[in-house]
Parts: structure tokens; sequence; C-alpha cells
């Protein structure tokens, strides 16, 4: 599936916008932009009516963010800088209702479109929406990947390929031998446990490169990246007439 990163332009039109361009999701970012609850609140809702999945970013792996945006109604949650299988477990118990977890209760709220219901089916409503996605992007998350991988009840191993480099020292080379061999062990971890692979792409050739490695979950860059390069490219080309 192909989404968006969402950094800087949360507009009313954001979500339709992506889904005309193709997108199945977008990621609202709260870990490096300015957004908080009340932005993402508003942004999971324009996705209502639309085919266009709302995922959200949050800053870390704390329950207080990872719940208020389940009951904004997000129906994903993607973890940054998830360096230990104990992470793990927090934001897996973060995200469900007991037993599985220790995620407090509100129903009859954005998450479940305000509606009445029983309790039981609306937990496993919940549950079964929920996309659990983990960040490994640093040495300590490397150092820990196999316990990560292990742990039950969440779906899909991201990779945070800017800081992955920058923890391994090489900054921004993706060909780097050691950045590499880190991509093939995330690789092969999330086969092995099967989850999810996923990533952010800063290019088309990236893409293509991470997708043929087995990712199935691309957000083909930024909102701010992609006006840049397209309006580079349009002034480039003429310029250059």
């Amino acid at each position: 599936v192909s989404g968006l990163f969402a950094m800087e332009f949360f507009t009313p039109g954001l979500p339709a916008i992506a889904q005309a361009a193709g997108a199945q999701f977008v990621v609202f970012d709260m870990e490096h932009s300015a957004a908080g609850i009340d932005v993402v609140k508003q942004q999971v809702a324009l996705c209502r009516g639309l085919e266009v999945a709302p995922m959200v970013r949050v800053p870390a792996a704390q329950y207080h963010f990872i719940a208020r945006v389940l009951d904004a109604g997000a129906m994903g949650v993607l973890v940054p800088m998830v360096e230990t299988a104990e992470q793990a477990e927090l934001v897996v118990r973060s995200a469900h209702y007991p037993p599985a977890g220790r995620r407090g209760a509100a129903f009859a709220v954005a998450q479940d479109d305000y509606a009445p219901g029983d309790v039981p089916g609306k937990i496993a409503r919940a549950h079964d929406r929920t996309l659990l996605m983990l960040q490994i992007e640093t040495e300590r998350g490397l150092d820990n990947l196999e316990a990560i991988a292990a742990v039950p009840g969440f779906d899909s191993l991201w990779i945070g390929f800017l800081d992955l480099s920058n923890f391994l020292g090489v900054h921004g080379d993706y060909s780097h031998p050691r950045y590499l061999e880190a991509i093939d062990r995330i690789v092969a971890a999330a086969r092995r446990h099967g989850k999810v692979l996923g990533t952010a792409s800063p290019s088309e050739a990236f893409a293509r490169d991470y997708h043929a490695r087995g990712f199935r979950m691309i957000a083909h860059g930024s909102d701010i990246g992609l006006l840049q390069s397209a309006l580079s490219a349009r002034i480039r080309a003429l310029e250059g007439g």
C-alpha cells in the first residue's frame, strides 16, 4: 500500500487530495511537526467517508500519546525510536483493551463515530482495525531487533532510514555496507516473525529498491518534499526551455 507523510500542510483537503493521487493511507506526523492532538483529530475526521486510512506517528512510545490518537479515531499508530522489547510491549499494552492490554476505555467518541453499541463488539472492532507499527532506527534498536520483532500484538516493522544512518555513523549514506547490513537484518527479522515491512521513501528509486526488498507499506515522501520537488521540476523545465 502507498501513502503520504503529512508534516506541514494540515488543510481540510489534504486527505481527499491524497486519495485522488492514489494514496491508501496518510501518516499524520506528531514527532517532527508542530501538530497537536486537536489538529490530528481534525485530520482524522476529514478521512471519514474516504478510502484513506488515517495513521499517526506519535512523538514517543508513551501511553498518553498512543491511547489519545486512537481515541481520536486513528486507525494506525507509528511509534518512533523503539529500542527494546519492553518498549514494544508498552506500545501493545497502550493500544489494546484488557485482557490484551491496559488501554482505558472511552466509547461513543471519535474512534467509533460517536455511535452507541455493545462494549465487547466495540473492543473487537477496535482491535481488528488498529495497525501498530514500530520504527527501528537506532543502533540500540538493532541490538534488540530479534526480541522486539518477537513481541506479539503489533503488526509492522518500519525503518527510519535517516535516523538509522545517523545512529550507525554513516549520516545519509544509504549505500554504506553498515547501513545495508542493518536493512537486511530488519527484513530478515520481519519475515521470521510475520511483520509487515514499512518505510517512508525520499525518491522513486528508493521506493523501487525497498519494494524489491519486501517492503509493502511505503509512504512516498512528505507533503513538504513532494511540493518542493514538483515545484522545482517545473521551474527547472521552464528555465531549461
